[in-house]
């Protein structure tokens, strides 16, 4: 797995037009979650083919999202691979006035936000096969309220405090546990 609580922070638009590709996120999330993995178990766990695998994790490699685990390859034929590091993080506010990077920018934020409408609808799906009080303990809310610029980056570094300590505390598997996975967005809506 990544250096727990490390980060790469995109600036240029040709890592974020990597990661504007859903197989690619898909690839990078897995890593992250699951740890050091072969092109074979990538390749079962989307789908794809070890061939296209190969291709997609040699482009997140090229611009540092992921690196090979050596150590891991017995027989020389198989490669595998983590993640390089725990999070990924910009800001888009650099962009404002650079049109191509403002575009990379948007093409990657717009995959990631259908990656979150997929994964949603899985787990929507998936709820056939749960028992009832990891259903029951399960959310699906949003919220509004007329905040200040200040409340709203407080809003913000609280709910990344949040994140921080489950982050922590659920890094390992243990028993009794399974993988709980969440999604926020803080943004300020439009005026009319």
């Amino acid at each position: 797995m990544a250096e727990p609580g490390s980060s790469i922070d995109l600036h240029d638009a040709g890592p974020m037009r990597a990661l504007a590709h859903p197989l690619r996120l898909k690839i990078l999330g897995l890593l992250r979650l699951e740890g050091p993995l072969s092109v074979s178990m990538l390749a079962a766990a989307t789908g794809a083919a070890s061939g296209s695998i190969s291709y997609h994790v040699g482009t997140l490699a090229k611009h540092g999202f992921v690196e090979r685990v050596p150590e891991r390859e017995r027989d020389g034929r198989e490669r595998w691979w983590r993640a390089a590091h725990e999070i990924t993080r910009m800001r888009t506010e650099e962009f404002l006035d650079d049109p191509d990077r403002r575009e990379a920018s948007d093409a990657m934020r717009r995959a990631v936000i259908d990656a979150y409408h997929r994964e949603l609808l899985e787990a929507l799906e998936a709820e056939r096969t749960l028992e009832p009080e990891w259903i029951s303990a399960s959310d699906s809310s949003d919220g509004a309220a007329q905040l200040t610029i200040e409340e709203f980056r407080e809003l913000t570094a609280d709910l990344d405090a949040v994140h921080a300590k489950w982050w922590a505390r659920g890094r390992e598997p243990r028993a009794g546990t399974r993988p709980v996975r969440w999604i926020t967005h803080t943004f300020p809506r439009p005026t009319r």
